[in-house]
């Protein structure tokens, strides 16, 4: 069975690179913005729903980055195969979600949430000259930050 997921790299200014930071069944994650495909749901519409559900931001996708090649085992469910496609976004208006300077900053309202579904998030952005593989948790979110640094150079 496979588990279809989409995420958005969204750039701010100088580059920054906006992550989620999320608490989920106990566990610590940094990664790209985004989440599962619905069924009748194409992978843009899907990632402008993500970004609309989870920031209330509505953006506009942009090109494709990369599709996972490689087996990748879900976290959660051993029985699925994880299937992530990346694209870049970009916001239509100004973000109004309050933003995090340190990881796993979690205010009132979003450790309400936690207390309900046990699970929250927070969003932050990375400064390009941090950012790297290590930024993110996830194996394939991995991958794509090292795509990113090798794709994007200072100035571009």
């Amino acid at each position: 069975m496979f588990n279809v997921r989409v995420y958005g790299i969204l750039l701010g200014d100088n580059k920054k690179v906006l992550v989620s930071d999320e608490f989920i069944r106990g566990q610590y994650y940094t990664k790209f913005p985004g989440g599962g495909l619905e069924f009748g749901e194409g992978t843009r519409d899907c990632l402008k729903r993500e970004f609309k559900e989870e920031m209330d931001l509505d953006v506009r996708i942009g090109s494709h980055l990369y599709t996972t090649d490689f087996f990748q085992m879900s976290a959660f469910h051993p029985e699925q195969q994880i299937l992530s496609i990346y694209y870049f976004a970009e916001p239509l208006e100004p973000i109004r979600v309050r933003l995090s300077d340190t990881p796993f900053d979690f205010d009132e309202q979003q450790l309400k949430v936690y207390a309900e579904k046990k699970e929250t998030e927070t969003f932050r952005f990375i400064d390009w000259d941090a950012f790297s593989e290590n930024s993110v948790t996830l194996p394939i979110d991995k991958v794509v930050a090292g795509i990113l640094k090798e794709t994007i150079k200072p100035g571009r």
